[in-house]
């Protein structure tokens, strides 16, 4: 079944997404180096052969049998879909071979194919009578089917705390856990679960393997608060509208977006006032001031000594006066930075000067 968003996960190639939908579920051939060669650690699970889920099965039917002698027909049908040697062109999915089966016998296992998300009529996964071996398989066939309907939170739900001892299949139900959680942007989870995913890296298919490495370079990148993690949560909030949940869940994310950009935004705020301060008091600083104006006209109260270094400005005439073109200059630059007053108090000034008035 095709991803029904492709490319869903942020970061990733449309086309790798295609290539994990479309792939058949053949293993990577034995020659690949083995996981334990590069994690140098022995494997924390293993996966199940045909022959192990098939005498799990069957064992299922035997348990089906006694309790529901009205089953038998179905039952010996679906004993009759797993042969010992299978054919040498089934390349059937395993865990969609389970689920098929199930449905052939339990009608509540045929109404869990039809729905596309939890919903009510599931809760006999939880009920202890139900058999754990597919109670199991179900969850996990639920959850990935969650994960290619972009459903992370149901899928989440479904997978998380399921046994990989006892999972139909193992590699499915760690890959598709991790989905969940990068996409959620729960990276220690993920990262545990795609480090677990490669300890059989040489093992498990090929496509699982080669996107739970980009997975895991991608989630293992990312910054909390960064503008990306709050552009992936806002990419979330989106999915979550299209799929109709304008729930208390969407609202609680659409919250901490909101709450993550203010953050941002007066941390910037805070970043420029203080470039503003050291500029300004560079700047003062180089003209030997401390860069700020006085609040107020008053007495400044400053302790020095009241002396200023006397220079000499010579005693030729015309001290004070500049040439006609300068002063013309002067005036018209006063003109285009200062109110018109300032102009008329500036040309008076000159005339004094020109006329005597102003003593040097």
């Amino acid at each position: 079944m095709l991803w029904c968003r492709v490319g869903s996960v942020p970061g990733l190639p449309a086309l790798l997404w295609v290539m994990l939908a479309a792939s058949s579920a053949v293993a990577v051939p034995a020659t690949r180096e083995a996981a334990d060669a590069e994690f140098g650690r022995q494997p924390s699970w293993s996966m199940p052969t045909r022959d192990d889920v098939r005498g799990r099965l069957l064992a299922w039917l035997d348990a089906v049998a006694a309790a529901r002698p009205d089953a038998a027909e179905a039952v010996a049908a679906v004993r009759s879909a797993w042969p010992v040697e299978p054919a040498e062109d089934d390349r059937r999915d395993l865990l969609d071979q389970v689920m098929d089966s199930f449905a052939r016998v339990d009608e509540r296992c045929a109404a869990a194919q039809r729905i596309q998300a939890i919903a009510p009529g599931l809760e006999w996964l939880d009920d202890p009578a139900t058999d754990p071996f597919q109670r199991a398989a179900v969850r996990l066939w639920l959850g990935r089917e969650c994960v290619r309907r972009d459903r992370f939170d149901d899928g989440l739900f479904l997978l998380d705390g399921l046994d990989l001892a006892t999972a139909v299949d193992p590699a499915a139900l760690l890959f598709h856990l991790a989905a969940c959680q990068h996409w959620l942007l729960k990276a220690d989870q993920a990262v545990e679960s795609l480090d677990r995913l490669l300890e059989r890296s040489g093992e498990i298919p090929i496509r699982y393997e080669r996107v739970a490495r980009l997975l895991r370079a991608d989630i293992a990148a990312l910054e909390d608060e960064s503008l990306d993690h709050i552009a992936r949560r806002m990419r979330d909030i989106t999915r979550r509208l299209d799929l109709g949940r304008a729930g208390p869940k969407t609202l609680a994310v659409q919250d901490g977006v909101i709450e993550s950009l203010d953050k941002m935004i007066k941390a910037i705020e805070q970043q420029q006032q203080q470039q503003s301060q050291s500029s300004g008091g560079a700047g003062g600083a180089g003209r030997g001031g401390s860069g700020t104006p006085m609040d107020d006209s008053r007495i400044a109260g400053g302790k020095g000594p009241g002396e200023v270094t006397k220079r000499d400005i010579g005693d030729s005439d015309g001290w004070g006066k500049l040439p006609p073109h300068k002063r013309e200059e002067a005036l018209q630059q006063i003109g285009r930075e200062f109110p018109a007053h300032y102009r008329e108090a500036i040309e008076q000034y000159f005339k004094r000067l020109a006329s005597g008035e102003e003593k040097k």
